[in-house]
Formats: structure tokens, C-alpha cells, sequence
């Protein structure tokens, strides 16, 4: 039962992938990339399925074929295999002359090979039903042999291939792109658990041709191998469908706006700005509620921002070698974290309390996501924040900083 499972989950994932992609599809079929992404998860999904024991058994058996299931398993992993590579090549860009070129080539490789793989079959013989180790049964059965060595060829070189393109994107992909980069390294975890799968299958075919028994590694070890593999496979083609949808963007940055909007809430609720969410609003809905709590308690705490924290911290930001638009950002943090704790305290009536500022200081416009990230992390922030706590009407950063 859990290798049926695992079987059926990179297939669901590929469901899944394609349920995500399809309104983009209908609205952009004109582009190759949509098409190839379309074809790729139309063809991807049913394998694991169809490649199932069971399936095999129940397909051979309404078809009237014996090992019917091998070409058709064969076959829709070969173009799986070339639709991956095309899919990159055209995902990862570049000219579009030699993007066309290195598409056209990949294609008649991979058409050519599945062509070869029904061909042989139709000419040789396999008499005999196998489940689970046909590749070594019919290790050298003439065409049956070439079939099973047609695949295996074209299944290495497609996943080499895969593995190489997508591992060379990742080193040079833009850190920023955090679906992007997960997504690909998935992918290159999959091609080096699917090399591995391929390795073992070469060799019980190759031991076999030397007289040996490794029927064991192509039976036991190569299926975990495979099912891990197509699970990471169809994970990582998910990930950054998912990743660059309107809302995972919204949850990324509903997410990031936590620490800010978690210290400016009271502000906010004291001033009576706030309105109850219900529990199945929607991510966007929800990032829109954070992000006007957060804009009400900075509206709560705009008399209490000091022009003398946001100076000092502006100078140890630069100090510490941050860029003018950064250590800007750095420095309104600093000033609404210190504004947070005096005025705090004064409702505390810890002590006489800081007065609100004569002439307060404006923050910025700048993103909120970046002004919360600053709030969090920041050590001039922090320093901000522990001068404020020792009541100091001098910010006092740089000792707090060096």
C-alpha cells in the first residue's frame, strides 16, 4: 500500500501543477513555454501511474498484448524526458534563434528514440508477462534488447541533461528568486536520485549480459530511487508555479510583515482604527488588513518619532557600510521601535515618561516588507530599542553599535 501510494503522489503533484498553470494556459496558449509546460504535465502525470504493477498488469490484459505496458511505459518516460529539457531551454531563455535550435534538436532525439522503442518492440518477441523486472528478463532478447537499450540511453541522456541545465541555472539564478532556486534545486536533487535509478537498471542489464544475477537492483533497489525521484521532479516544477502566483506573493509578504504589525497592533487597537477579520478571509484579504494595522499605529505613534534616533542611526548604519536607501530604512525602523517603547512606558507610568516630540520625524516611503525586515533584524535597531528601554533622551547608538 505505501509504494502504491508513493507512486501515485508525483502524479498528483503533477495534477496539481497543471489545476495551477491551466488559467494562465487558456489565456497565454500562444506562447511555446505555456504549451511545453501544458505537454510536459499532460504527459508526466499518468506515468508513475502506468508504470504501477498492477496497472501494468490490468493494461496488458485489456489491450490483448503481452507487456504491452513496456513501450507504452517506455515511450511516455522518453518524451517526458525531452518535454524537461525543452521545458528548460525555454524556461531558462536566452536567444531565441538557439533557443529554437537546441528545442528542435532535443526533440527529434527524443522523438526518434521513442519511435525506435514502439518499432522494436513490434519486431521482437517477448512471450512472457513481466511485472516487475522485464528490462533484465529480456536483457538479450534480440529488438527486445535494443528497446530496452534505446530507453536507457535516452533516459540518461535526458536526465543528464536536465540535471546539468537546471544545476548550472541555480549557480547563476538571482538569490531573490526563492521559488526559482527551490524549484531547481528539487529538480537537481530528482536527476541525481534518477541517475542513480538509471545506474543501478544498467547494471542488472549489463551483469545480465555477463552471465550474472543482479536482477536485485533493477527489482528492489532502482523503484524507491524512481518514486523519490519523481516526487522531488514534480515537486520542483510545482514550487515555482506556486512560488510566482499572485497568492503566494501575498502570503510571502503577509508573512514578513509579522514583526511590525505584531508591535503596532495595540497602537492601533487604542486608537479604536482596527476591524475584526474573520478566520476564512483570503491571503490577499488578510495582507491588506495587516498592512493597514501597521499603517494605523505608525499613524498612532507619528508624534513620538525623534528626529535625534533617526539621525543616530542613519550615521551608524552608514558607518557600518549600508547604502543611503538601506541605512534610511534602518534608521525608520530604529525610530519606530524606539517610539514603540517610550511611548509604552508612558502609558506604563514607568517613570515621568518621554513627552511626545516637538517636531517629529516623517518616515520614508518605502516598503513595509523592507521596514519590517530591518525592525526584526537590525543591531542598530536593537541598540535603538535598548536606548529607548534605558530612558536615555540621547539615543546613544554608537557606543551601543561599535
Amino acid at each position: 500500500m505505501s509504494r502504491d501510494i508513493s507512486l501515485l503522489l508525483p502524479g498528483s503533484l503533477m495534477v496539481l501543477a497543471l489545476l495551477i498553470k491551466a488559467p494562465k494556459l487558456r489565456r497565454n496558449w500562444d506562447q511555446p513555454l505555456n504549451r511545453t509546460a501544458c505537454a510536459l504535465l499532460v504527459v508526466g502525470a499518468p506515468i508513475t501511474f502506468l508504470a504501477s504493477p498492477p496497472t501494468i498488469a490490468a493494461v496488458n490484459r485489456r489491450t490483448g498484448v503481452v507487456n504491452f505496458s513496456a513501450p507504452l511505459v517506455f515511450g511516455l518516460l522518453t518524451v517526458f524526458s525531452g518535454l524537461c529539457v525543452v521545458l528548460v531551454l525555454r524556461w531558462r531563455g536566452g536567444p531565441p534563434a538557439a533557443v529554437r535550435r537546441a528545442t528542435r534538436l532535443t526533440a527529434a532525439v527524443f522523438g526518434t528514440a521513442t519511435a525506435a522503442i514502439v518499432a522494436l518492440f513490434v519486431i521482437g518477441d517477448a512471450p512472457v508477462e513481466r511485472l516487475r523486472d522485464l528490462d533484465t528478463y529480456y536483457a538479450t532478447t534480440p529488438w527486445i534488447r535494443e528497446m530496452i537499450v534505446v530507453f536507457l540511453v535516452a533516459h540518461t541522456l535526458g536526465t543528464s541533461a536536465l540535471t546539468w541545465l537546471c544545476a548550472k541555472w541555480y549557480a547563476r539564478a538571482d538569490r531573490s528568486l526563492r521559488p526559482l532556486r527551490t524549484g531547481l534545486a528539487l529538480i537537481v536533487l530528482a536527476g541525481l536520485l534518477d541517475l542513480a535509478y538509471l545506474a543501478a537498471k544498467w547494471a542488472s542489464v549489463v551483469a545480465r549480459w555477463a552471465g550474472r544475477d543482479w536482477v536485485v537492483l533493477s527489482t528492489d533497489v532502482a523503484p524507491p530511487l524512481a518514486s523519490a525521484s519523481a516526487l522531488l521532479l514534480g515537486a520542483g516544477f510545482v514550487v515555482p508555479l506556486i512560488g510566482g502566483s499572485a497568492t503566494w506573493t501575498a502570503y510571502s509578504e503577509y508573512r514578513r510583515l509579522r514583526p511590525l504589525w505584531k508591535a503596532l497592533r495595540g497602537f492601533a487597537a487604542a486608537q479604536g482604527r482596527t476591524v475584526p477579520l474573520a478566520w476564512w478571509s483570503p491571503v490577499g484579504i488578510r495582507l491588506i488588513h495587516r498592512e493597514s494595522v501597521i499603517d494605523d499605529g505608525i499613524l498612532a505613534l507619528a508624534g513620538w518619532f525623534d528626529p535625534r534616533v533617526h539621525a543616530c542611526a542613519y550615521e551608524a548604519a552608514r558607518s557600518r557600510g549600508m547604502d543611503e536607501a538601506r541605512a534610511a530604512t534602518v534608521a525608520d525602523a530604529a525610530v519606530v521601535a524606539a517610539a514603540c517603547h517610550a511611548k509604552e512606558a508612558a502609558a506604563r507610568g514607568s517613570g515621568p515618561g518621554p513627552a511626545p516630540v516637538p517636531e517629529p520625524h516623517r518616515l520614508g516611503r518605502r516598503p513595509l516588507t523592507a521596514l519590517a525586515h530591518e525592525f526584526r533584524t537590525s543591531a542598530v535597531v536593537a541598540a535603538a530599542r535598548d536606548a529607548a528601554a534605558a530612558g536615555t533622551p540621547d539615543p546613544g547608538l554608537e557606543p551601543a553599535v561599535a
